[in-house]
């Protein structure tokens, strides 16, 4: 298969990410996929860049899927990177190739589609994303197929979407944000994402609020940076021992978030689907 990954981050968010967790997002979702699915060609690209990729519909219709990653993207911000952002995943959607994103990728999707993403207007979600639940409508798609009727899983995020595109079908939510996971069919188009990351493994989640432990602080989500760093001590437990009992005691996860195949469900199912989803759109 060949999978095209797009990198929502700007060169100054991957320079930033490297330095602190080794690689960018796109780096990140690209050893993801290439341990996921031994042999597929992965190309990154990098539309949000002045300089950076830029492919009709049928440059992208060569393509198996599309991935979109998570990055500090705004995409309700008038700024031209974001405008880029948003019209490549137009592309994709009139490429006919299905697509995959999580956090800010699924934003870009929604925004990209004519729906409406805002700043999170009470408290952020950081760290963990608890008791995700599917909708009626996501009990029987195949993006959840083998989800427990509750899970937990890696988020961190500060927008959230406000108002789903035509097309749209919300698949999960939780009590923070209400749209967890969400199939969008636009043009000849069809994306399936997730507010949540579940490309990114613990110990990439605690570099995550490491870099962000004032603000979580400010955010009422932490008493304090001792916290902060408590927490991501623990994540860093689990990253090395899954089976860590007491770590996952403290942080109140099961399987469903400390071992790899089951915080990876997602992408999983999306690779099983694309044959199909290809012939489908």
């Amino acid at each position: 298969m060949k999978f095209l990954v797009v990198e929502s981050e700007t060169a100054d968010d991957r320079a930033k990410r490297r330095a602190r967790a080794g690689k960018s997002s796109g780096e990140s979702f690209q050893a993801t996929l290439e341990q996921m699915a031994p042999g597929a060609a992965v190309t990154r690209v990098e539309p949000a860049d002045p300089d950076g990729d830029r492919m009709d519909a049928d440059a992208v219709a060569a393509f198996d899927a599309v991935f979109l990653t998570g990055s500090p993207l705004h995409v309700y911000d008038d700024a031209p990177e974001v405008e880029r952002q948003v019209a490549f995943m137009r592309t994709v959607f009139d490429s006919g190739v299905p697509a995959f994103g999580s956090c800010a990728g699924l934003q870009v999707a929604v925004a990209a589609a004519g729906g409406r993403v805002r700043p999170m207007p009470e408290r952020l979600e950081a760290a963990i994303a608890r008791r995700i639940t599917a909708t009626d409508d996501g009990r029987d798609h195949p993006l959840l197929a083998g989800r427990a009727p509750a899970w937990d899983a890696a988020a961190v995020h500060t927008d959230e979407v406000a108002e789903l595109p035509d097309g749209a079908t919300l698949l999960a939510s939780n009590g923070v944000t209400h749209v967890q996971a969400v199939e969008i069919r636009s043009g000849r188009g069809v994306f399936w994402g997730v507010q949540y990351h579940p490309e990114l493994s613990p110990g990439e989640i605690a570099s995550a609020i490491r870099a962000q432990a004032a603000s979580l602080v400010e955010a009422g989500l932490a008493s304090d940076e001792a916290a902060v760093e408590h927490c991501s001590a623990l994540l860093d437990r689990i990253q090395h021992d899954p089976d860590d009992h007491a770590a996952r005691w403290e942080l109140g996860v099961d399987d469903e978030f400390a071992h790899e195949d089951r915080r990876r469900l997602e992408i999983a199912n999306f690779i099983a689907a694309v044959p199909g989803l290809r012939r489908g759109v």
